[in-house]
């Protein structure tokens, strides 16, 4: 799917009309609620790294840019928009959006054996890897691995990741993409 269909999907599960697993659930509702609201926030007041702005419009050969997400993912709310907005400023770049839980490529894309989303997976046009990014900004992956150790319930890490992700507005995904 791409970009625009991605959010009238979720658009969708907040009206109502999908009540397949996970969006039956009530917390996965509520998730894909406030993660509605967060996308949209970046959408209008993220901002873009210049210097990668420059390198994507300088993309000379047709790219595919898979991006495996879900609307229920919280760390996807805070970097998809900005990969979104980034695919869309060259026309050789084709946001290709796949939903982790149905007929995605994710098993290739294992994090340290699990699902963990978003990730990104940039190809060229012959569809041969460049590279893999994801499921969210090393120092985030650091913070959360950090969370995890001191033994932090569910909640609080995500309320931490949160702050995070607030504080960061999306400069260590870019900085990450722009050295890749």
């Amino acid at each position: 799917m791409n970009w625009n269909q991605y959010l009238q999907y979720t658009e969708e599960i907040l009206n109502g009309e999908h009540h397949q697993e996970p969006y039956n659930d009530p917390h996965f509702l509520e998730y894909t609620k406030l993660n509605h609201s967060r996308m949209h926030r970046w959408l209008k007041h993220g901002t873009l790294n210049e210097e990668l702005v420059s390198k994507i419009k300088n993309i000379s050969t047709p790219q595919i840019w898979i991006l495996i997400t879900e609307p229920w993912c919280g760390d996807a709310a805070h970097n998809v928009p900005f990969i979104a907005m980034l695919s869309e400023l060259n026309p050789l770049i084709l946001l290709d959006i796949q939903l982790r839980d149905s007929d995605s490529e994710i098993e290739q894309y294992l994090t340290n054996g699990g699902k963990a989303i978003p990730k990104l997976i940039v190809r060229d046009e012959l569809g041969n890897d460049m590279f893999l990014w994801g499921p969210r900004p090393k120092i985030a992956q650091e913070l959360f691995l950090q969370l995890k150790e001191k033994g932090l319930e569910l909640e609080q890490q995500k309320i931490e990741l949160q702050q995070w992700y607030n504080h960061d507005k999306g400069q260590s995904l870019q900085l990450e993409l722009l050295a890749l």
